[in-house]
């Protein structure tokens, strides 16, 4: 039963954007699952799940997999930027001397739609951003990768 509502869980949130554990109970309990929250949320942390923002900006959860390309971007984001900043429709990322590169490539294979396209030195990205809404956008998801 348990494995079962588990595999009920990874679906249910890649189907659905799920952003509250009182969400995920309700549509267990659609799915014929009868649950409390407090299982939800044990599930929850069994399961490795993990709340991540979406291109859209939406939070939700995600299955967090340890060796997941989105887990190493964030480790190399993490490790190399200092500073996330925008203006207009650029977005200016300063890192620590050499790393620019490596955050570069890691922020272009993130595949984020808003990104026109990105320009490394040797500790600076220059990233261009479809609209100034957009760089916003992406600044702020830049800024919490990096847990700022």
């Amino acid at each position: 039963m348990k494995s079962e509502r588990q595999r009920a869980i990874l679906n249910i949130i890649s189907e659905n954007y799920v952003d509250t554990q009182e969400e995920l109970t309700r549509l267990l309990k659609e799915a014929g699952y009868n649950v409390t929250q407090a299982t939800v949320s044990r599930d929850i942390k069994e399961l490795n799940l993990i709340k991540a923002q979406g291109h859209d900006g939406r939070s939700r959860y995600v299955h967090r997999q340890p060796n997941s390309p989105m887990n190493n971007y964030k480790t190399i984001l993490k490790s190399s930027i200092v500073s996330v900043n925008f203006a207009m429709n650029d977005v200016v990322v300063k890192c620590y001397s050499g790393t620019a590169p490596a955050s570069a490539a890691a922020i272009d294979a993130m595949d984020i739609s808003e990104i026109i396209g990105t320009v490394s030195g040797d500790d600076t990205i220059l990233i261009i951003a479809s609209s100034e809404k957009n760089a916003e956008k992406i600044s702020h998801i830049l800024n919490e990768f990096i847990g700022k």
